[in-house]
């Protein structure tokens, strides 16, 4: 069993007692056992120990294992891929530009942060991906993660290849938009608005020195709390405890930092329970604002070599992964052109 229990603030607290009778800084510097609490500007929790999420165990959603692709951009309109996207009275549709079957909001940084802050503003819950071209082969192999991108608010482009590619469609992308962009303009956006974060996921210790970090950067900013799930699969009273500890905090955004599939299959199962307006799975994005690894340079961004940064930065996990993205990548060229010459 997880137990809960509530502290002051991020930021002051002395400390923190947890059901098992020890305790620890609630100043995110010192920590007096192996465990961050859930943290909140009016409430906090006690947790179970966090852990790495590489090998976190997540159930997959119930879901139809028919895959979803589309194909090209004319066919937008008809797709359910875009069922989701801006589909309300209250709010401006959004186009997309088809990339390998997935539909991506087209928009920049500015326009998705205004089209995020209005989806807020009515309180009814969804949820947006960062995808990058992972997600784009995860989209065509791996049952479920069709659903993901069927029901998703928006789909954003975390990734040059997918921009590249959009560029030769009808409607191309005008930017990539990454997670790990994305979190800080959250962040300031949530600072303005007196919207209320909560972390969700990452490494031991990691979602609250990121909170910190964002507080820091961005002064009025509340952190409604911070959570690094066991690494074990809960059972279903555990989970439904610690789904309604997290809404009890009362968050209006919800960053997950889980690893793909992972993240997105957690979202897309628990989104609708949880009732924030806005959740988002960021990836790696915690690390980063933590400054427990490294971002890479802006020559890399800008040149779409990110990847290879990351690559030669943590090899023995990331090349395989990176090798089958561009075999899934080259496929799919060679599919384009098959259907060029084929018109």
């Amino acid at each position: 069993m997880i137990s809960f229990r509530f502290s002051a603030n991020l930021t002051g607290c002395t400390k923190v007692t947890t059901g098992n009778g020890l305790s620890h800084s609630d100043s995110g510097s010192t920590w007096g056992i192996p465990q961050p609490p859930i943290v909140s500007q009016n409430q906090c929790h006690d947790i179970a120990p966090p852990v790495m999420l590489e090998n976190f165990a997540l159930t997959e959603p119930k879901v139809s294992q028919t895959d979803s692709r589309a194909g090209d951009s004319n066919q937008a309109s008809d797709s359910p891929g875009q069922m989701a996207i801006g589909q309300s009275e209250n709010l401006p549709k959004l186009d997309v530009s088809w990339v390998w079957g997935v539909p991506f909001s087209l928009v920049d940084m500015p326009r998705c942060l205004q089209f995020l802050d209005q989806w807020i503003s009515r309180r009814q819950p969804g949820f947006v991906v960062t995808a990058n071209l992972h997600y784009v082969m995860l989209h065509h192999q791996q049952a479920g993660i069709a659903e993901v991108t069927q029901q998703a608010t928006m789909i954003l482009a975390d990734g040059m290849p997918i921009v590249w590619r959009s560029r030769l469609s009808p409607t191309p992308l005008p930017s990539r938009v990454t997670g790990a962009d994305l979190i800080y303009k959250l962040a300031e956006l949530a600072s303005q608005k007196s919207y209320r974060l909560f972390l969700f996921g990452a490494a031991e210790g990691v979602a609250a020195a990121a909170a910190e970090k964002l507080v820091e950067k961005y002064p009025g900013l509340q952190i409604a709390g911070c959570y690094s799930p066991p690494f074990r699969q809960l059972s279903e009273a555990e989970t439904a405890e610690m789904l309604q500890s997290i809404k009890d905090t009362k968050p209006d955004i919800i960053l997950v930092a889980l690893g793909q599939p992972k993240g997105e299959f957690w979202v897309l199962n628990h989104y609708l329970k949880l009732q924030a307006p806005l959740t988002i799975q960021v990836g790696a994005s915690f690390d980063f604002v933590a400054g427990r690894v490294r971002r890479a340079p802006v020559f890399f961004q800008r040149t779409g070599l990110e990847w290879l940064y990351r690559a030669l930065s943590e090899p023995k996990r990331l090349v395989p992964r990176y090798a089958r993205n561009m075999q899934f990548m080259f496929r799919m060229i060679l599919e384009d052109i098959t259907s060029l010459r084929q018109r």
